[in-house]
């Protein structure tokens, strides 16, 4: 009777929370996608191609994936070193879009989560972005 107790309590446990990130990974990644649409598109377009030698591509990037927080502190301060994306170097540079802390997470949800990126539904939060501070 125990083990019947402890298991249904883990099976409620379970959908009590699972279905509450996705939840919040997808009304994040909403509201993402219109924020990457207002700040974003023009320079690395609306499939997140980018633009070759001038704007490094978010999609299938593999900057994204290796260094998540060095996405994060791009679009928080900006960009104005050399990265290296999916092999090619790009010298741009990439203004501060003047974003807070919950619209850098959720464009950085939209972007982790489209054009064939994976974030394996880890949800970036505010708490997150806030936590990254600008390189010294």
């Amino acid at each position: 009777m125990k083990l019947l107790v402890i298991f249904c309590s883990g099976i409620f446990f379970c959908s009590a929370t699972l279905p509450h990130q996705d939840d919040a990974l997808t009304k994040s990644m909403e509201r993402g996608k219109l924020i990457y649409a207002e700040n974003c598109v023009t320079c690395h377009m609306g499939a997140g191609e980018g633009v070759a030698g001038a704007f490094p591509p978010l999609a299938k990037a593999d900057y994204l994936v290796k260094t998540p927080e060095k996405a994060i502190a791009a679009i928080k301060f900006g960009l104005s070193e050399k990265i290296t994306v999916n092999g090619v170097a790009y010298e741009g540079m990439m203004p501060n879009p003047g974003l807070d802390n919950e619209e850098i997470a959720d464009v950085m949800n939209y972007i982790q989560n489209s054009w064939g990126n994976t974030s394996n539904k880890k949800l970036v939060t505010a708490k997150m972005v806030e936590e990254v501070k600008p390189k010294k």
